[in-house]
C-alpha cells in the first residue's frame, strides 16, 4: 500500500500517523459485503479525485480527525477516477447523488448521513458508532 502512504505524506515530507484503515473499493461486488458489514457496524466510504485539490485537502483533514478510538471503524476508499463504474454503483445502492470528495456513513444498508466537500471535516464520526 505504499500508494497510500505517498498519498497521505504531508509536505514537509514527515510521514502523518494515520489511524485510518484505509479498505480500497474497487469492484461493484464489494457493495454487497459493506451492507452485510453495516448490519453490525457502521461502516464508512470515503470516494475521493485524485486530480482535485479539494479531494486532497478533506482527505487529510478527514484522517486528521481520527484518533486511536476509532481504529475499528471501517473505511472504504474509492478512486472514483479509476472507479468511476463503482462510483456510479454506490450512488445508485445507497441513493446519494454524486459529488466529489464524498463521505457516506452506512449502517443496516442504508446510508444515514452522507456530506461533501469541506463539509466532510465538519462530520462528527463519534455520533454514529
Amino acid at each position: 500500500m505504499s500508494y497510500f502512504k505517498n498519498l497521505f505524506k504531508s509536505e514537509n515530507k514527515e510521514e502523518v500517523k494515520s489511524h485510518v484503515q484505509w479498505i480500497p473499493l474497487t469492484s461493484i461486488q464489494q457493495l454487497d459485503t459493506i451492507k452485510k458489514e453495516s448490519k453490525n457496524e457502521t461502516v464508512l466510504i470515503f470516494k475521493h479525485s485524485t486530480r482535485c485539490g479539494i479531494s486532497r485537502m478533506v482527505i487529510k483533514q478527514f484522517e486528521k480527525k481520527f484518533d486511536e478510538s476509532m481504529n475499528s471503524v471501517k473505511v472504504y476508499y474509492l478512486d472514483l477516477l479509476s472507479y468511476r463504474d463503482v462510483s456510479d454503483e454506490v450512488g445508485y445502492t445507497f441513493q446519494v447523488m454524486h459529488q466529489s470528495p464524498q463521505l457516506l456513513i452506512i449502517k443496516n444498508e442504508i446510508a444515514v448521513a452522507h456530506t461533501s466537500h469541506y463539509d466532510i471535516t465538519q462530520v462528527d464520526i463519534s455520533k454514529f458508532i
